[in-house]
């Protein structure tokens, strides 16, 4: 059987949402997802922010990614996926003290389907040798000696030279044409 490795935030956990509903929170000024994707940046360079800044600091809390929502359709194409591949979630938890706990309950509360013995929680994904990998970060596909998939973010949407995928429903089109779904 093939094995697709996933990531998580920003391809099954839309972190951008997060980051947008705590900052309301903070200041009361909306922000829209759209512009953000239009200046083709991560949120805190969108917003301006020092590399210190308050986003950021809050990333470091406890329970940031606990309460993210699931990105559309990520639970139903991955349920399906894992009829014909080993599924795997990688995702580089290591910047983030906190994130271990809160990323593990938060894919035991959305992907349950998924055995915990697949969760790879890392630093450095270069050395997962899935058959596929989808990743919304360039520099972890130029590693990765499968086939990947760039997941449609804010912050790559100028990355070009790798197969794009802006959805769920395109990444279920991806694996139909590859004939084993």
């Amino acid at each position: 059987m093939k094995s697709i490795a996933i990531d998580m935030d920003e391809v099954v956990a839309d972190t951008l949402a997060g980051y947008i509903q705590w900052h309301h929170q903070k200041t009361e000024e909306l922000i829209s997802k759209d512009n953000v994707f239009k200046a083709g940046k991560y949120f805190f360079d969108y917003m301006g922010q020092e590399k210190d800044g308050p986003i950021r600091q809050y990333l470091q809390q406890k329970g940031f990614f606990r309460d993210l929502p699931v990105i559309e359709n990520a639970q139903e194409v991955i349920r399906l996926l894992a009829k014909n591949y080993e599924i795997y979630f990688v995702t580089a938890t290591m910047p983030f003290r906190n994130a271990l706990e809160d990323k593990y309950d938060w894919l035991l509360d959305h992907f349950s389907f998924i055995p915990v013995s697949h969760y790879v929680f890392c630093g450095d994904k270069s050395l997962i040798g899935t058959d596929y990998m989808i990743d919304d970060h360039a520099y972890n596909l130029e590693t990765f000696r499968g086939k990947g998939l760039l997941f449609h973010a804010s912050h790559n949407v100028h990355e070009i030279g790798y197969h794009r995928v802006k959805s769920w429903v395109e990444v279920k089109q991806f694996f139909e044409m590859e004939g084993n779904i």
